[in-house]
């Protein structure tokens, strides 16, 4: 019971780093509108032309809120502090008597988090899942949570904006989804970089991470010996680069499709007038699939992105022990 709890505060503890990392990536520097201006003419055109032309979709960046002592805070940054804040709590309250038989949203909690220890423990093994679980596990219940919160009516529909001829539009929405903001899931992708980092180097050393990616693999001997040098090392630096770049496919896999489902759903209960509430209700179903999905996603490449790094190949002595 001890363990579990310790592996719970864990979980929590770095549920607040994702909801406060986006602060520190691409937030800075964004305007803030007050109010929407409804009409006017402006050298030839209007304002509400250049509402119209922003009605076609989604904004791909958050948009800032407030600015409190020069510090912006963006509609998406809201969302998930909003979504940490609502996991600690829940966590706390379910735990906060703990019995042996659990029972309510203590049973509920156990379930999820042992459920995840077991999965993932037969994925990576249960050596790495003891080091790797408390991020992992954060990264699927913070996502899962983050999408589906997302698709709760208000979230986008609830701002400032102006009177349309087919009804009142949004130019500012008060909440944005959290992952459909690129900062989010690129400060998890560049966390977990981090972390890779240095549970690869706990594991095997600077030098066996040296050999896992330039050692040539095999027994072999004289002048081929001397080109599979070449060749693993040739493909030692294919491999750094696509390290490199691992933050931007997971981050960017993460934010295309939770961004196309919400411009999905904006364009369904926009299609016809008068029916925006009942268009995109199959989508919703859709969208909670697609958010269960992507955070499975996500926890299982990372998790398969450690044991790539982090396995240990067996000797003779322990295969046949």
């Amino acid at each position: 019971m001890s363990d579990f709890k310790t592996r719970l505060m864990l979980v929590l503890f770095t549920a607040v780093l994702m909801g406060l990392s986006p602060q520190f990536l691409l937030a800075a520097d964004r305007a803030t509108p007050a109010a929407t201006v409804v009409s006017g003419d402006v050298q030839g055109g209007s304002v509400s032309e250049t509402l119209e032309q922003k009605e076609h979709g989604l904004s791909q960046e958050a948009l800032e809120i407030v600015r409190p002592f020069g510090f912006p805070i963006t509609n998406s940054m809201i969302v998930s502090w909003i979504v940490a804040v609502g996991l600690i709590v829940f966590a706390q309250l379910a735990t906060r008597h703990m019995k042996q038989i659990p029972e309510g949203a203590q049973n509920f909690w156990e379930w999820l988090v042992e459920s995840l220890y077991r999965f993932l423990e037969g994925v990576i093994g249960p050596h790495l899942v003891e080091r790797t679980f408390w991020f992992f596990a954060t990264i699927f219940i913070f996502i899962l949570s983050a999408n589906w919160v997302s698709l709760i009516p208000g979230v986008g529909t609830i701002g400032w904006g102006h009177p349309a001829p087919d009804g009142f539009k949004i130019d500012h929405p008060l909440f944005r989804g959290a992952n459909a903001d690129v900062n989010l899931p690129l400060a998890m992708a560049l966390v977990f970089f981090a972390c890779w980092l240095v549970w690869a180097l706990q594991e095997i050393g600077p030098v066996g991470f040296l050999k896992e990616l330039f050692a040539p693999k095999g027994d072999t001997v004289g002048l081929l010996k001397l080109l599979m040098v070449i060749v693993f090392f040739a493909a030692g630096c294919l491999e750094i680069v696509s390290i490199l770049f691992r933050p931007v496919s997971l981050s960017f896999r993460l934010y295309g499709n939770i961004f196309a489902g919400e411009s999905m759903l904006e364009a369904m209960a926009r299609l016809v007038p008068g029916f925006g509430w009942l268009l995109p209700i199959p989508f919703y179903f859709l969208e909670l699939l697609v958010g269960l999905v992507q955070a499975l996603v996500f926890m299982l490449l990372t998790a398969v992105f450690t044991l790539l790094i982090c396995q240990h190949e067996e000797s003779p002595a322990t295969a046949h022990g």
